[in-house]
């Protein structure tokens, strides 16, 4: 048996055209080609399509809610609130696509499908805009309210954008772990472009919303609405019409079955052994077969000691026993060691993913407060108007230039002081200093704003431009939230993919996302409650209408200090923490 496997392996690497090792296949279901499917040329077309679809979500995103302010008439905590909501449900909506792709569809076909609901949603947004939202026509920029609206029409409204949540959130996770499928982890060179995939497809991300915030975010502005829709909606469908055409190209990995079901069944398992005597080494647990690991590009995860009651899962006792021997195998009372592991790696996710959350609450304020911030200051250069959405290119700039600044120095740096040809910093490391980046963000933007107050007019009417505080203090807080982004956000997308197992790459890659989400909804909470109790005795709020009568500064420098405590929580994690260790997939073909 083993010498037929390991001809089959010969067979691959000797023969005219060898395949990959990773266990993946192409559109037709057969094994991948590594010479015609995959690397760099399926990776640029899904980067192209990242930053295309990125340009259409921030399209609707970046301006969102001064859409809510000038155009619905809501006020500025409502907005910031619904932003929060409608940005959190984005991202909820990721699980949905991840659980979906790893038990069912596959990736490709959970990207397509989700891009083509994403279309559908800023079709049916631009036109609801055009017949019924911007009117007069040109309404919604600094100095022409629109006129007021039905309950139809706002409804109409509300499900174009949640349409759009429905659909980038489904797709976002996917796209990232279907980028990543294109190279094969098991051949060194692939392996080395897999982890550059990350960064650049996070640079993709935020290239492709650079558009939005600049040239879109003027038109929007000035009340253009209608037109910066309908761009984004162009650019969903010519993101969507480039990721079919690369179809022939893709490489694919099966879908694994229902990981709820395979973790319940870990539960259950061992749960009925409870009282069993569990023996000392590892090697009496059950390995299980190939077939048990769902599919053949799922390799075997190593026992590790943590979370020991799990075990008995894994346990033969002797009713299973005789079940082996008739030939029958409950798998609700025996799993394979590799299915215990996939629920310990699970559990050992969950305290660091939960210590991102906190981060998501300090990236979440570039698309309400620091907007909100903006509009408050002095944003005319010459007779120029910067509109607020825009200043957060700074963020995108900051992030492709701390990109490079890692990757091309930091990285290597690091290796050499080491003495180690391996990376320098590990994801870990990263995304703690992604966090120290983020309380130094927060300090700088409570301190911009203690100075915007002092230049302010306190009883102005409409105090859009009420500070003679130049717009552009704000460029520190934009880039070093930029900077935090490349250790935290990358760190995690590279974190989450490496340490999830084989069959939940994709519900990796929504963790990242379903942090922001929570991060959105604790922010809309936190905002809340600020405001309930800084309004007490007729006050008017750390968050008010008219900012200049508020301290948007305090609630910056409390985001500061909630974070700086995130940080020691987040550092304990980290050094509880144990990586998943998997078994070389080269060993599998040796006896």
């Amino acid at each position: 048996m083993g010498s037929l496997e390991v001809s089959k392996e010969v067979k691959f690497k000797e023969g005219e055209e060898a395949c990959t090792l990773d266990g993946t296949v192409d559109c037709r279901g057969n094994p991948a080609i590594r010479a015609r499917s995959g690397k760099w040329f399926a990776g640029i077309i899904i980067l192209l399509n990242q930053g295309l679809a990125t340009l259409a979500f921030f399209g609707v995103g970046v301006n969102l809610v001064l859409f809510l302010t000038r155009v619905l008439q809501q006020n500025n905590a409502d907005a910031a609130n619904n932003v929060s909501k409608w940005t959190g449900t984005v991202y909820i909506f990721s699980l949905v696509g991840a659980f979906l792709s790893d038990s069912y569809w596959g990736r490709y076909k959970t990207c397509a499908v989700f891009q083509v609901i994403f279309v559908i949603g800023l079709v049916s947004l631009s036109l609801s805009s055009y017949i019924f939202l911007v009117k007069p026509k040109d309404c919604g920029n600094e100095v022409s309210p629109c006129q007021s609206h039905s309950s139809l029409e706002i409804g109409l409204f509300y499900l174009s954008i949640y349409l759009v949540a429905l659909g980038n959130g489904g797709y976002q996770p996917n796209i990232a772990t279907f980028g990543a499928d294109q190279f094969d982890e098991e051949d060194p060179k692939e392996g080395h472009s897999k982890v550059a995939f990350f960064s650049y497809f996070y640079l993709a991300l935020n290239l492709g919303s650079l558009f939005s915030n600049t040239i879109l975010g003027y038109f929007e502005d000035e009340g253009m609405w209608a037109l910066g829709f309908w761009v984004s909606a162009g650019s969903a469908s010519l993101a969507l019409i480039l990721f079919l055409g690369g179809t022939p190209r893709y490489r694919h990995f099966k879908p694994s079955g229902n990981p709820l079901s395979r973790f319940c069944q870990v539960i259950v398992a061992a749960m009925r052994k409870f009282r069993v005597e569990m023996p000392t080494s590892a090697e009496d647990l059950y390995e299980g077969s190939g077939k048990e690991c769902s599919n053949n590009s799922i390799r075997r995860i190593l026992h590790t000691d943590g979370f020991k009651f799990l075990d008995r899962a894994a346990f033969i006792s002797s009713k299973d026993s005789d079940n082996q021997e008739q030939g029958f195998h409950n798998q609700w009372r025996l799993c394979p060691i590799t299915q215990v592991e996939e629920v310990k790696c699970i559990l050992r996710l969950i305290p660091i993913w939960l210590c991102t959350i906190i981060y998501s609450v300090v990236f979440t304020q570039m698309a309400s407060l620091f907007v909100e911030q903006g509009a408050a200051m002095k944003t005319t250069v010459s007779n120029f108007r910067i509109p607020p959405a825009s200043m957060s290119s700074f963020d995108i700039l900051s992030v492709a230039a701390f990109i490079f600044i890692y990757r091309r120095v930091l990285d290597p740096l690091v290796g050499r002081i080491r003495k180690t040809d391996t990376k320098g910093l590990t994801e870990l490391q990263r995304m703690g200093i992604g966090l120290i980046i983020a309380i130094i963000a927060m300090i700088a933007a409570g301190i911009v704003e203690c100075y915007r107050l002092k230049y302010a007019q306190k009883d102005c009417t409409n105090c859009e431009g009420s500070s003679s505080l130049s717009i552009f203090w704000q460029v520190p807080q934009y880039a070093f939230i930029g900077a935090s982004e490349v250790f935290m956000y990358v760190g995690q997308l590279e974190f989450f993919n490496a340490q999830t197992p084989d069959g939940l790459k994709s519900f990796g890659s929504a963790l990242c996302m379903t942090s922001m989400s929570l991060g959105n909804y604790v922010s809309s909470v936190l905002v809340t409650m600020v405001m309930k109790i800084s309004t007490e005795d007729h006050m008017p709020g750390w968050i008010p209408g008219n900012l200049n009568k508020g301290h948007l500064d305090r609630f910056y420098f409390l985001l500061a200090t909630l974070t700086a405590i995130d940080l020691v929580v987040y550092v304990a994690c980290a050094k509880w923490y144990k990586c998943i260790k998997m078994e070389d997939r080269e060993n599998e073909y040796r006896v």
